[in-house]
């Protein structure tokens, strides 16, 4: 997004391309709002790392999804992730959370505790956003919880796929994931929007994988380029797979 002192078109030219070259290939591009910026830590993760992944979106991103939905809203292979994982402020977040009413006015959330009362009106705010410039776009909407936990939903909207993302530290098995979000893809669409794993989770992510199917729940993998790595380290000239990347590699193969 174009603000004072920052161009956004090099950038937005990339995802032009992306996208072009994505659906040329019979492609959809999911645009996924991951992070607010990259200079604001968000407290620190269990590995002393800085989090840049705000609890929930603020004023901005709402700007934002109007603006790309407004670009896009002639290509129907592009969709929209709103945003990657609502979550509990951490215990080191000094960064206040916003909450948002109907009127788009915010207020700040006290406790740091983000529920399906503080997401769920920023979920709707964001929809409108987009529907605003792109009335048929296919909208996808996380969960809390670091987008694993879809209990809450369905939202009185049409259009909408519930974004889940499943790792081993938020669900060890199916009775944890009929609960978390398999009880939604009965009625609804369901996407798993991230899952992965370590050499430590080989038969959690096959019992994983074997859901999904079971349950007709579409999916992405992580990742490629990040932890936990799909692909064996340091890359080989053939992106040898991990062992958890060889049981996604079989799942594309089908």
């Amino acid at each position: 997004m174009s603000r004072p002192g920052y161009d956004a078109e090099p950038y937005l030219a990339a995802i032009d391309f992306v996208i072009e070259a994505a659906a040329s290939n019979g492609a959809y591009t999911l645009l996924d709002l991951q992070w607010l910026d990259a200079t604001t830590p968000r407290g620190r993760n269990n590995d002393g790392s800085n989090n840049f992944v705000a609890p929930v979106p603020d004023e901005l991103s709402i700007r934002l999804w109007t603006q790309l939905a407004s670009r896009y809203s002639n290509e129907p292979a592009v969709l929209y992730d709103v945003f990657n994982e609502p979550h509990d402020a951490l215990p080191d977040d000094n960064v206040p959370v916003p909450g948002i009413r109907n009127d788009g006015t915010t207020f700040r959330v006290n406790s740091g505790r983000v529920s399906m009362e503080v997401w769920q009106p920023w979920a709707l705010q964001l929809i409108n956003a987009i529907r605003s410039r792109n009335p048929d776009a296919v909208i996808f909407i996380p969960g809390v919880n670091w987008a694993y936990d879809l209990r809450g939903f369905p939202l009185n909207e049409e259009g909408i796929v519930y974004s889940t993302h499943v790792y081993r530290n938020k669900g060890e098995d199916p009775a944890d994931w009929d609960t978390a979000f398999g009880f939604l893809a009965a009625s609804h669409p369901v996407f798993a929007g991230e899952l992965g794993g370590g050499d430590a989770d080989l038969n959690w992510g096959q019992d994983l994988m074997d859901y999904l199917e079971e349950r007709s729940i579409g999916w992405t993998a992580w990742s490629w380029s990040d932890r936990p790595y799909l692909l064996s380290m340091p890359v080989t000239p053939d992106y040898t797979p991990a062992p958890f990347g060889r049981i996604i590699q079989r799942a594309l193969q089908g």
